[in-house]
């Protein structure tokens, strides 16, 4: 009889469930209204992650998606100009929500990695002309989803920052995997973030929590944020039961990142040679894009994939992501070789 294995998910690090110890956490949660400011469970989260970023004030909301539009529209006015890299997730991935919540005209700009350097937002910044929309906002993302979880250098990031607040601009950091900079590099959080006025940050990746993610940064924004958070429906009662999976995420998940970035290293050496499949960025942390050179394209690798117990997903023409997670053991990742290994064989 064959034996049948169970099938290895690598589409995203957000299709993680709740472990039975966060679950625990969960059910032991002291809850209020939190819509009211009085549930302690979601008070002790935002402060805690405020305090691990250097920020004044955090705000948990449902999505990195909520989190980051919250950042742009608490920071902007209709009509203004934000720029940003070509391949940002709030560009990209986030349904147009920038023109359709903020009345913003986003300015995209090509750079290598995903690493928007001062020079590329400074040729891309409008001028004083009553013609053009007047900036406001310079957005960064680290890691950088699309460019393969790639670290963005810091000192690029504190760039930026400078330059920006000089010319009195401000700036956003969408830091959903920032947990993954901070594990590489070894840099504190509130080190990774100094340069930037906002930062959101998410638990559903990497860090195994089923909800949320937290918008931190000065007094002012965050309670400007707070109240468009309850204009877009983002306002919940008791969610301390959510919030409670956030906290012991980061007590027990956060170090453990370092397991998912040598999982990616070996898929991505494991690939190395192959005649149809290479990878297509540098492996930084837990992301790796495979390009395909093979009829089919990006649909035959993941339907061969998943013939083969592992999913994976299309993540434009002729390229796939794989995403090691809080799911993934050591003894998965030669199974997801074999399998990428045997491709076009």
């Amino acid at each position: 009889m064959t034996t049948r294995h169970p099938v290895i998910d690598m589409r995203s690090d957000t299709v993680t469930k709740p472990s039975e110890g966060m679950l625990r956490a969960m059910c032991a949660a002291e809850v209020g209204d939190d819509v009211l400011g009085d549930d302690p469970t979601v008070q002790r989260l935002q402060d805690h992650v405020a305090a691990l970023l250097g920020k004044e004030a955090g705000l948990y909301v449902p999505s990195g998606t909520m989190s980051n539009q919250l950042a742009v529209k608490a920071q902007t006015s209709p009509g203004d100009q934000v720029v940003l890299e070509d391949g940002a997730h709030i560009y990209r991935y986030e349904a147009g929500a920038p023109a359709v919540l903020s009345g913003v005209q986003l300015t995209c700009v090509e750079a290598p990695g995903g690493c928007l350097d001062w020079p590329r937002v400074a040729g891309a910044l409008n001028g004083d002309n009553v013609h053009c929309p007047p900036p406001s906002l310079v957005c960064l993302e680290n890691t950088h989803n699309r460019a393969g979880g790639r670290i963005v250098p810091q000192d690029m990031v504190a760039t930026v920052g400078r330059q920006a607040h000089a010319r009195g601009l401000r700036v956003h950091l969408d830091g959903a995997r920032l947990w993954h900079a901070h594990v590489k590099q070894g840099l504190s959080l509130a080190e990774l973030v100094a340069p930037v006025d906002t930062v959101s940050v998410c638990f559903s990746k990497g860090l195994g929590a089923p909800v949320g993610s937290v918008l931190a940064g000065d007094r002012a924004t965050v309670a400007r944020a707070y109240r468009f958070r309850k204009m877009w429906g983002g306002g919940m009662r008791q969610s301390g039961l959510l919030a409670a999976a956030c906290v012991y995420a980061l007590e027990h998940n956060l170090a453990r990142l370092a397991e998912d970035h040598a999982h990616a290293a070996a898929i991505a050496a494991g690939v190395a040679g192959h005649p149809c499949l290479s990878v297509g960025h540098p492996v930084d942390t837990n992301i790796v894009i495979i390009d395909v050179a093979a009829p089919g394209g990006e649909g035959a690798l993941v339907a061969h994939l998943a013939a083969q117990g592992v999913l994976a997903l299309a993540f434009g023409p002729g390229r796939v992501r794989l995403v090691p997670n809080l799911e993934n053991k050591g003894e998965d990742i030669p199974r997801v070789v074999a399998a990428l290994a045997s491709f076009g064989a």
